[in-house]
């Protein structure tokens, strides 16, 4: 921008967005600071440079406004969990696939958890089953991020939503 721009000759570019055409870059620097603007070099690439008459302190505040905006509105995903006992009954089940589904949808992650308790933990593969269940039930909106796995009386998995759906 304005002095350290290179180039002999530059294409302005100005305030408004119209063409003013070829000139030096001495030419193009007085015209800039009659308007008390900056030069500011947007195509360096191009032959000859395209150059722009605009102030830079405001384009850099409305760039950082623009960016703070588009953080805003990313969504940062969250781990819900889904708690399930391995003697569930079909509608209960059906209402926990239901929230994780809604979860899913949300784009956030979600860890089914089967707990065991006393002699429940002797079966394991009751759980294991109700784990398959949610995982054929939600095949539609979401991938499995971790199997399911063993980690004391509980049996977790974690699925997460499907991209580009």
């Amino acid at each position: 921008m304005n002095e350290r721009i290179r180039a002999p000759m530059v294409r302005v570019i100005g305030e408004d967005g119209s063409q003013i055409g070829v000139m030096t870059v001495s030419d193009a620097m007085r015209m800039a600071r009659d308007q008390e603007l900056d030069l500011v070099e947007v195509a360096p690439t191009a032959r000859p440079p395209v150059c722009r008459v605009m102030d830079y302190g405001r384009y850099q505040y409305e760039q950082s406004k623009r960016l703070r905006k588009a953080r805003q509105k990313a969504h940062q995903a969250q781990l819900k969990e889904v708690k399930m006992s391995p003697k569930i009954e079909e509608n209960d089940f059906q209402t926990k696939v239901r929230h994780a589904r809604e979860f899913l949808e949300g784009r956030d992650k979600v860890k089914f958890s089967v707990r065991f308790r006393g002699r429940e933990i002797m079966h394991m593969e009751f759980g294991e089953a109700l784990l398959q269940r949610a995982i054929v039930a939600l095949q539609d909106v979401a991938v499995v991020e971790s199997p399911p796995r063993r980690e004391g009386r509980l049996l977790t998995l974690v699925v997460s939503p499907k991209h580009g759906g």
